[in-house]
């Protein structure tokens, strides 16, 4: 992913691509399985190096391989240093609360909007855009694809934030191997994967089993997994892939604190969470399946199906006067099409995307997380067609033209019924726009690149919002749009044989307009009232950098500093009510790194640092969440086979706000706060064989 690891195992990726370890080529020579995997993987990377070559504007590639070598428990841990992203978690596992370049910046946390989440091109998240209920695990894939912003265009996102794909791991690349860790907290996470390579067919299982009690009161967390996949070659032109996925994530959630309550303890759970039993308790199932049929050396065709069901029991808000449980099933069903032609200087896609989501279920009164007398009947629609086309054209040695446009057509629709007296409460809308895009490639060398775009920005609302809009008057939300510009340079150079830079840099600019943001609402905590707002900006830099420095002229011994840097600009735009105000929940810039050390013979070690900026907390910008700072230290041996980790975080125990719900004026004993992490101590162990 983004570390540069040791020489002797090591083959230089260009582009922006960190150097990334495999096994240990002497052993490869000699055991087949190996060297197979070695070759498959590498293919692999090498199509995501060219796909991103493509891209005129900011992409962001992660091995898995990495992750294995610190703690990454849920979608934060993962996306730590990938810039542009901010994530936050108050309540761990898969409640993280994730924003790109701005988007979901109402940080309620509830349907986590903004970002498409695919496996494999395949859509994870709804139909109509959201999250809720579903958050892939870090740990369940080979690689990760971060488009951001407009850049998704070539995976059909209609989003502000854009998508993250998943490249599942198979049975031809992934070795059987045995992880556990464990640490701080009560965290004791293991999981077990095995394969089966038999001529045209494959197959793998990672079963997974992680507990953890939590830095907070109320604060417990079990989640159990299945991930299976299983291919046939049918000849060389024609293969396609089944995946299965199960997961029973059952977590207790400690609620928000004032600013009194925290300053008092702030690993103490919100009184209500604790009598009204909060909990965030999902059971999902998934079945999906993807073709591949390559016409010849100049096309190819593929095409994809995904369903998936999800029953969600989910105790929010409970006090003398009015509780809140949600229990509902959601349903996804989705498609997905792909043709790519490469035609003289030309290589075309095209591509279609179609879901369906259904919500059914209610919303009832409950008695310290026990469901009692259903409130609400909840019947909820939405279809999303996605279509696509892109032209990379090589109009010059060094230029490349890229221009295409999404069409998107979308319906939503909200049924809810009150039980008491019948009334419906219905808002429905046809969602309809053209998004054109263009950009351009300069190809400095064959390692160095700028780039820059223009696209426009589309995102319907999400049921959700919907369900919540403020104005109650069955009168759908409008669709959020605007445009962006970017402008930004990726590559990698030697300094001599034994050094090397890398970097990626990116500067964009969008306004946008009918922004869709929520804010707490006053007479039911715990829920959120969503509207449109005027004009906003959102603005920023993005920029990962790395190096590797050799220490002796025998390259043994290594120092490998790396730094991710993001710089946020998000505001209103001459609001009649806000002004130009700041937006809240994402901070005005954010630093993550590392200096790790490594030597020939797989040891690494070194610290670790977050410099996180102010937030606001409000739109009237009157409450402010300070800055913080963490340092940390992280270390391991690696080797071919086996590799172990140990870290240490928040090594100087700093007390920080980490999570907060966002409100329109918020007052000074408003319950929003969630802790960070406190000072914690993870180690972990992984075994190939």
């Amino acid at each position: 992913m983004y570390s540069f690891k040791r020489k002797h195992i090591v083959v230089p990726i260009t582009l922006c691509f960190p150097l990334t370890a495999f096994a240990n080529t002497n052993l490869a020579t000699t055991d087949d399985r190996l060297e197979t995997v070695l070759v498959i993987g590498e293919q692999i990377k090498e199509e995501l190096k060219a796909e991103q070559a493509l891209t005129p504007g900011n992409v962001t590639v992660i091995d898995s391989a990495d992750l294995y070598q610190r703690n990454v428990t849920n979608l934060g841990d993962m996306l730590r240093y990938v810039p542009g992203i901010w994530t936050a978690s108050g309540s761990t596992g898969d409640s993280t609360f994730f924003s790109s370049r701005g988007s979901n910046l109402d940080a309620t946390n509830y349907d986590g909007n903004g970002i498409k989440l695919l496996q494999d091109g395949l859509p994870v998240t709804a139909a109509d855009g959201n999250n809720h209920n579903r958050i892939m695990d870090p740990l369940g894939a080979r690689y990760v694809t971060i488009a951001h912003g407009a850049n998704a265009l070539t995976y059909g996102a209609s989003t502000l934030g854009g998508a993250i794909d998943f490249t599942t791991p198979t049975a031809r690349d992934t070795e059987q191997q045995i992880f556990l860790n464990g640490g701080s907290h009560g965290q004791l996470q293991g999981r077990v994967t095995t394969g089966l390579v038999a001529g045209a067919f494959d197959g793998l299982i990672t079963i997974e089993s992680k507990e953890w009690d939590g830095f907070r009161e109320h604060h417990q967390q079990e989640r159990k997994g299945i991930y299976a996949n299983s291919g046939w070659q049918f000849n060389e032109s024609v293969k396609t892939r089944f995946y299965f996925t199960y997961l029973d994530n059952d977590q207790a959630l400690p609620g928000a604190l004032t600013a009194e309550q925290f300053d008092e303890d702030p690993y103490q759970a919100q009184p209500a969470a604790v009598s009204g039993h909060y909990q965030y308790n999902v059971e999902t199932w998934r079945a999906a399946n993807k073709t591949i049929w390559d016409i010849n050396e100049n096309s190819s065709l593929s095409v994809g199906f995904s369903y998936e069901n999800q029953t969600l029991y989910h105790p929010i808000v409970y006090s003398p006067f009015f509780s809140l449980l949600i229990n509902t099933e959601q349903k996804n069903a989705g498609t997905s099409l792909r043709y790519n032609l490469q035609v003289n200087d030309h290589d075309l896609l095209a591509g279609i995307n179609y879901g369906e989501t259904t919500v059914d279920g209610g919303n009832y009164t409950h008695e310290a997380g026990r469901r009692k007398n259903i409130t609400t009947r909840v019947n909820n629609n939405a279809d999303s067609l996605e279509i696509f086309l892109v032209d990379r054209w090589q109009i010059a040695p060094q230029w490349k033209l890229i221009y295409g446009v999404q069409a998107v057509s979308a319906g939503r629709e909200v049924k809810n019924i009150t039980v008491q007296d019948g009334t419906l409460y219905n808002p429905e809308a046809d969602y309809d726009s053209i998004n054109p895009r263009a950009g351009v490639i300069y190809q400095l060398t064959s390692n160095n690149e700028l780039f820059a775009n223009i696209s426009r920005l589309y995102e319907a609302p999400t049921n959700y919002e919907l369900e919540d809009d403020s104005s109650l008057d069955n009168k759908a939300l409008n669709a959020m749009h605007g445009n962006v510009i970017e402008i930004g340079t990726r590559g990698s150079k030697p300094l001599d044989t034994q050094n090397q830079l890398q970097w990626e840099f990116s500067i964009y600019y969008a306004q946008l307009q009918d922004e869709i943001l929520s804010i707490d609402n006053p007479a039911a905590p715990g829920t959120s009232l969503s509207t449109n707002v005027g004009n906003t900006i959102h603005a920023g830099i993005e920029s990962l950098l790395g190096a590797s420095f050799s220490l002796d002229a025998n390259n043994n011994h290594r120092i490998e500093p790396l730094l991710s840097i993001t710089i946020n600009e998000f505001s209103f735009d001459e609001d009649s009510h806000y002004e130009n105000n700041e937006l809240p929940a994402a901070p005005g810039y954010a630093l993550k790194g590392e200096i790790l050390y490594r030597n020939s013979n797989g040891f690494f070690a070194g610290p670790t640092f977050d410099i996180i900026d102010k937030r606001y907390a409000d739109f009237s910008n009157t409450y402010t969440v300070d800055s913080y700072t963490l340092l940390g230290l992280r270390t391991g041996l690696t080797y071919a086979d086996w590799e172990v980790f140990g870290e240490i975080r928040n090594i100087t125990d700093k007390e920080y706000v980490s999570l907060f719900s966002v409100r329109d004026r918020a007052a000074p004993n408003a319950a929003i706060l969630q802790a960070g992490e406190p000072r914690s101590v993870y180690v972990g162990v992984k075994l190939e064989f």
